[in-house]
């Protein structure tokens, strides 16, 4: 096996070509990021692994299984990841090792953000991250309605602290040629949300062609910006429009993929957080363990809730969570009022600020053609995923979701 070395970042290849000027070096140290080349339609771009094992493993839901190490692993090289993790790197993204750079270069003592949308939800999010929001040095918003912007940034400026000494981040207007000039990209902006009263079938679906099409600008934006940061889908379906950022940040000029854009684990969809909330507000009702229960997936009709992962995973009741988890924003509306506030606050606020501290938090990841739902972190090597034994059927749920969401796309 061949390692070599280019700013303090060691490489070992197993089918991807390393970066020019890199040295070679005898052993493998952290950090090691393993080269591999896939096609960019179908796979993971810059990812964490603890075991070789998970190398190999199929795109998709595998990837929240625990791997064991193929028996014809490198034997140092196996025993170094177990040891001490290793990122993964698909070279067929030109611009992969900047962005490798970029990751392992030192963190900001706070970040930047920008958000864009300022309707029910963005104003929402964006007070909820004024509050709480200790890693973030400032926020700077965007809407159309200037006025809006304008608002906010007076009144937020106008919250007293809790305590003496809490930081609170800053909050400012931006103007259109500054939205990627951040850290983090939240967007929050959405239309053809049904009124309430008017709703048929899947609300989020309705929203999709919309909002596709809306998206499409902000994908190519940050592409011209070459954006390094991370683009937080928050608008619905977040699934299906995190994967519709990823390809159209990577079209060329003629239409033709040149994946020039945005790496996979550059986008994250956040709609998945308050259906672990509802899921846990009705498995209290159901006295379940709430420590064990999970939910996977998009967050309309696909939705996976579990009692439990492994050999206490019951069908009867994981169906009946899922069943009342999904159509809890429904009892909202009911009462004439748009689920914003839950979905706000879960998805977007809370799910942000545990990716910022580098926790496990429910998000729409890639895992191979499609973004799924799961618990993941920003780890020190990259986004990893929670992975568990799972019971067979659970896991043949989660299988039947990410076929249905390929087909949705």
């Amino acid at each position: 096996m061949e390692y070599r070395k280019k700013n303090g970042i060691t490489y070992a290849s197993l089918g991807g070509a390393f970066p020019a000027g890199s040295t070679p070096v005898r052993r493998p140290a952290a950090p090691l990021v393993i080269l591999i080349r896939r096609d960019p339609l179908f796979s993971r771009g810059f990812f964490a692994i603890s075991d070789l094992g998970q190398l190999t493993e199929p795109e998709g839901p595998a990837a929240l299984l625990p791997q064991p190490t193929p028996t014809d692993a490198p034997a140092e090289l196996a025993e170094f990841v177990k040891s001490h993790g290793a990122a993964v790197l698909n070279t067929a993204f030109p611009r992969g090792f900047d962005y490798v750079e970029r990751f392992f270069a030192p963190r900001p003592m706070r970040y930047k953000l920008t958000l864009v949308g300022l309707g029910d939800v963005g104003g929402m999010v964006l007070t909820a991250l004024k509050l709480l929001g200790r890693e973030i040095g400032e926020i700077q918003v965007f809407d159309f309605n200037e006025a809006l912007c304008r608002r906010y940034c007076l009144e937020l400026g106008q919250v007293l602290r809790l305590d003496e000494g809490t930081h609170l981040p800053q909050i400012h207007t931006c103007r259109e040629d500054q939205l990627f000039d951040c850290d983090l990209f939240l967007f929050t902006a959405s239309r053809g949300v049904p009124p309430v009263g008017q709703e048929q079938g899947d609300v989020r679906m309705a929203q999709y062609e919309a909002n596709r099409q809306m998206i499409v600008s902000y994908a190519r934006r940050a592409r011209s910006a070459r954006f390094m940061g991370l683009f937080c889908q928050i608008s619905d379906p977040v699934d299906l429009l995190a994967r519709a950022v990823y390809l159209e940040s990577n079209r060329g000029e003629a239409g033709h993929y040149d994946w020039q854009g945005l790496l996979p684990e550059q986008i994250q969809g956040f709609g998945l957080g308050v259906m672990a909330a509802r899921a846990l507000y009705y498995a209290e009702d159901m006295e379940l363990p709430l420590e064990r229960v999970r939910v996977y997936g998009p967050h309309g009709q696909g939705l996976v809730a579990a009692n439990a992962p492994g050999e206490d995973y019951n069908e009867d009741l994981s169906l009946r969570l899922t069943a009342l988890a999904r159509e809890a924003n429904l009892r909202v509306r009911e009462l004439g009022f748009k689920p914003y506030i839950a979905p706000a606050l879960s998805s977007a606020a809370i799910s942000i600020l545990q990716l910022l501290r580098g926790e496990y938090h429910y998000g729409a990841v890639p895992l191979g053609s499609a973004y799924f739902g799961c618990r993941s972190r920003m780890s020190p090597l990259g986004l990893e995923t929670q992975r568990e034994r799972l019971h067979p059927d659970l896991f043949a749920r989660l299988e039947q979701a990410y076929d249905d969401l390929l087909e949705d796309q």
